[in-house]
């Protein structure tokens, strides 16, 4: 009897899973819900909430559809591993229920807050202590329930990230990972705990937070309760868990100092791995642990996000037509039909909230040098794409400044980098190679759980099975190309950062 690891995948956009054979690690099955991107509820401007149990919904649907495309029985299944969307807020009562719906990644209410206890903690002591500023990240997104919901922060037993409540809907057990917290600014890198002082200074017991668990270990085990929901064995582990940037690295076999990945969904990433307690002074790009830092071999991921990436693309898609709306391949086959640079056309696509590269500031999405009488759907479709990756360019920069030299960068071929146009864009504007796979979220969290539960015997067993599908370099004609806009698409950011 075939054996498998499944993965789950916990996006904002949607939920994907993944169905690896044990025997050669590959994918044999894989499932999306819903096929349209998510519902973010937005009942002010800068918020973005989704409802905890929305998503379980559609972990279930896709549970079931992987195991029914793959003809397989849930006790083939021997381990679960789970990535999610970082930075997320789930609060839960006593009886498991969220007591509101969650404050997700992209939503900025919480800047206050973190700037607030920056300068008043201090900013070289939460540098060095958090390598974050607290900003507008999970903690004081807590503050915030804290301070304008006193009612619902009353009725707070423990407090989540997204995937450790889809590890409790299916364990009924409430824990999390040294990684999880250290992505919400719940961590202390000085001390290798729980950073009590950024919560005493909120006012947040400790209490609040759930059990920690390593991120390759037996976390805990389906209930019978979530056995009879999904189809799967009763008491078989999850054994994997990471925020999803982190699992994509890990996905793409990230692991070393040196080596870097990149993801272009709803938000676009360059993660490096380092060993050093690194920090950029203004916080614009972020420090998490890594998924397999151990105290005595220290591995941290720095994460430089722009959040209007695949986002902006869906907008286009849904709102450049009144009727039906071009498909992804249509939108991609017209970019290309206009030269680099669009005619002119520049796009800063800042429309998702507050910006961590831009110091949390909210400066929205907009298109400069329109033409209507030159510039067509096409010029904005390509000047959108070439935006983003002007985008992820600023944030590298900062990256670069760090010290961090990335010749080589490692993304799945999925999303933003199925476009050509992007993938030119993007190796040409940053300068360095792109290699692409044959893997996603889900996958890597498939095989995360294979060596925590110790089906692989190691990380090299795990990537066995790994495929490199496309490789693209940058070329000197078109590297001077882009670097003249992309020039000319810093100087329109930079009036916007001086006001």
């Amino acid at each position: 009897m075939q054996e498998y690891v499944l993965g789950l995948d916990i996006g904002s956009s949607s939920v994907k899973a993944s169905l690896v054979s044990v025997a050669t690690g590959q994918r044999i099955a894989s499932a999306q819900s819903p096929a349209e991107e998510m519902e973010m509820l937005a009942v002010q401007p800068g918020w973005a909430e989704q409802e905890p149990e929305t998503w379980w919904q559609h972990v279930l649907n896709c549970i079931k559809q992987t195991l029914a495309q793959a003809g397989a029985k849930g006790e083939q299944v021997k381990a679960i591993g789970i990535a999610y969307q970082m930075h997320g807020l789930v609060c839960i009562d006593k009886a498991g229920v969220p007591v509101r719906p969650s404050i997700i990644w992209c939503d900025s209410r919480a800047v206050k807050y973190g700037d607030e206890a920056f300068h008043k903690l201090g900013e070289s002591y939460c540098l060095s202590h958090f390598l974050n500023s607290p900003g507008n990240f999970t903690a004081s997104k807590l503050k915030w329930v804290k301070e304008n919901e006193p009612a619902v922060y009353e009725r707070i037993h423990k407090v989540m990230l997204p995937g450790d409540y889809i590890a409790y809907k299916l364990t009924g057990e409430i824990t999390t990972t040294d990684t999880g917290l250290s992505e919400g600014i719940f961590w202390d890198y000085k001390t290798g705990s729980v950073a009590k002082s950024l919560l005493d200074h909120y006012g947040i017991s400790t209490d609040l937070l759930p059990e920690i668990k390593p991120v390759f270990s037996i976390q805990a085990e389906v209930d019978a309760k979530a056995a009879d929901l999904t189809g799967l064995k009763k008491g078989t582990p999850v054994s994997y868990r990471a925020g999803d940037q982190p699992n994509n690295a890990f996905s793409l076999n990230v692991l070393n100092p040196g080596e870097t990945a990149a993801t272009a969904g709803t938000s676009g990433v360059i993660y490096s791995v380092t060993a050093d307690n690194a920090f950029d002074k203004k916080s614009r790009v972020n420090a998490f642990l890594h998924v397999n830092n151990k105290a005595e071999q220290k591995r941290n991921g720095i994460l430089l996000c722009v959040n209007g990436t695949g986002i902006l693309n869906s907008w286009l898609r849904k709102n450049i037509r009144s009727v039906d709306a071009f498909p992804y391949t249509k939108i991609n086959d017209l970019a290309s039909g206009v030269p680099v640079g669009a005619d002119g056309l520049l796009m800063l696509p800042f429309g998702n909230g507050a910006e961590r590269i831009l110091e949390n500031k909210v400066i929205n999405a907009s298109w400069h040098g329109l033409d209507f009488n030159r510039h067509s759907q096409a010029h904005v479709f390509r000047a959108a794409q070439e935006g983003i990756v002007f985008a992820l360019r600023y944030g590298f920069d900062i990256l670069q400044s760090m010290g961090l030299k990335s010749q080589v960068i490692r993304a799945g071929h999925a999303n933003m980098f199925l476009s050509p146009v992007f993938r030119n864009a993007f190796v040409n504007t940053i300068g360095a190679r792109l290699e692409l796979y044959d893997t996603d979220g889900a996958m890597g969290a498939a095989l995360g759980a294979g060596v925590g539960a110790k089906i692989f015997d190691s990380f090299s067993d795990a990537f066995r099975g790994l495929k490199m599908l496309h490789e693209e370099n940058p070329t000197d004609a078109l590297q001077e190309q882009y670097t003249h806009h992309y020039s000319k698409w810093k100087k329109i950011l930079n009036t916007y950062l001086v006001n």
